[in-house]
């Protein structure tokens, strides 16, 4: 099955654009990279003995820098281009990853993770602004899928590989390696991919900026709260669940690691199949969603059943299950709710509530643990999922509502117009 997972990957590899290719192969090793970040909180709590408030709070400022990072993106991208913004992110990610290991007072962790992900968090934004220029219009939406399957594959062999660092060596090794190979990626890009700048500089035309406020769009209100509830969700994989391996199972880092493996490799298998069926079918892209927050609400249910290996299998498949029908399909209902001339403020928004969940996640995850213990915070989550699903299941029905009215309009206007 490998052997057939790999081959049929690389085969849609072929088809692109080199500058596609090395795109790819940089945002794979990068995601590779990443892998201190799934044992951060164990780091905390193992090497530097913060309490679980303080860890809360580190990853507070975590949320903190990505909200930073992804404005700062968009803003420099527009200024100086994207090429140069994931130039000076990778390189200067690795050299803040290397130096991250000497911070080991509270205060001074937490500036360097808010720093930290303020410049790594301004390469995703930019690099999804170069495969407009780097990838054939025809194209784009499945270089898009090309870096996203990256990614997976990435997160597949990331976690497994930093287990291993962790296991045989030691947590200095991991800060090292994911420093280096920022800077390999980086570089393997700047040599096999120019820049390339527009032919002219298009005009900014005022009379067409729209007065209507992103915040005047009701059901994309709805769906961007919902989008929050299923951030808070789905990254405490990274955080409070890490650490609950550790303290109830014994795992080691490297077990701990093969359980985060398992969603890399479900997503890298049935994602693609799974959006292409629903989208084939023409089947609600909302509903899809309602049903991904649902599955990821009730995955939490299993970690009550403690000391139970099986209930941590059943957890993650019905938590994966939840990310492949709910990420794909918000990106898609943002975009299509997008106001003429106001996309990028939609995906901007949507973007952020991301970085408000990472925020809100973590602090709240290791507050419950401290105070009520790992249980409560279980429950908690399905509560909060649970709501997630009531309001996003709502939203199917008020946006088939407001398209039955759009369409009644129409024919309205059409006969009045008629008649005269």
């Amino acid at each position: 099955m490998i052997k057939k997972l790999f081959k049929n990957y690389f085969q849609h590899f072929s088809e692109f654009s080199v500058e596609v290719k090395i795109l790819a192969i940089t945002t794979f090793i990068n995601r590779c990279g990443a892998m201190v970040v799934p044992f951060l909180s164990k780091y905390m709590l193992e090497e530097l003995h913060f309490t679980y408030g303080q860890i809360g709070w580190v990853m507070v400022f975590y949320g903190i820098g990505s909200f930073m990072g992804t404005w700062l993106s968009g803003k420099l991208s527009d200024k100086i281009g994207f090429y140069k913004v994931m130039i000076f992110s990778l390189f200067t990610t690795g050299i803040l990853f290397i130096l991250l290991q000497f911070l080991t007072t509270f205060y001074s962790f937490c500036f360097g993770v808010l720093l930290l992900t303020t410049v790594a968090d301004m390469y995703r934004p930019a690099m999804l602004v170069s495969l407009d220029t780097y990838a054939l219009k025809a194209d784009r939406t499945r270089a898009l899928s090309l870096v996203r399957s990256a990614v997976n594959l990435g997160f597949m062999f990331g976690p497994l590989i930093g287990g291993i660092i962790i296991t045989a060596l030691d947590y200095s090794f991991l800060f090292y390696i994911d420093g280096l190979t920022c800077i390999l990626s980086i570089a393997l890009f700047s040599i096999y991919v120019k820049e390339k700048k527009l032919p002219y500089k298009l005009k900014i035309f005022k009379h067409l900026k729209e007065t209507t406020s992103v915040f005047d769009d009701k059901p994309f209100l709805i769906h961007l709260l919902v989008t929050m509830i299923t951030g808070v969700l789905f990254f405490q994989i990274f955080t409070t669940l890490s650490i609950y391996y550790k303290e109830v199972f014994h795992f080691s880092s490297l077990q701990g690691g093969l359980f985060l493996a398992l969603n890399g490799v479900l997503i890298l298998i049935f994602e693609l199949p799974i959006v292409k069926y629903i989208e084939s079918r023409n089947i609600s892209k909302l509903l899809m969603v309602s049903y991904g927050v649902l599955s990821m609400s009730i995955g939490y249910l299993f970690l009550l059943i403690e000391n139970n290996i099986f209930s941590l299998i059943i957890m993650m498949i019905l938590m994966t299950a939840g990310i492949m029908l709910t990420f794909p399909f918000a990106n898609s209902f943002v975009k299509k709710r997008s106001l003429k001339k106001q996309e990028g403020k939609f995906m901007s928004v949507f973007t952020m509530s991301y970085s408000v969940a990472q925020i809100v996640s973590t602090k709240t995850g290791m507050e419950i643990i401290e105070k009520f213990g790992y249980k409560a915070n279980w429950i908690f989550l399905f509560v909060l999922g649970l709501i997630g699903f009531i309001l996003s299941y709502r939203l199917v029905f008020i946006v088939k509502k407001e398209k039955e009215m759009i369409k009644n309009k129409i024919v309205q206007s059409f006969f009045a117009g008629s008649s005269k």
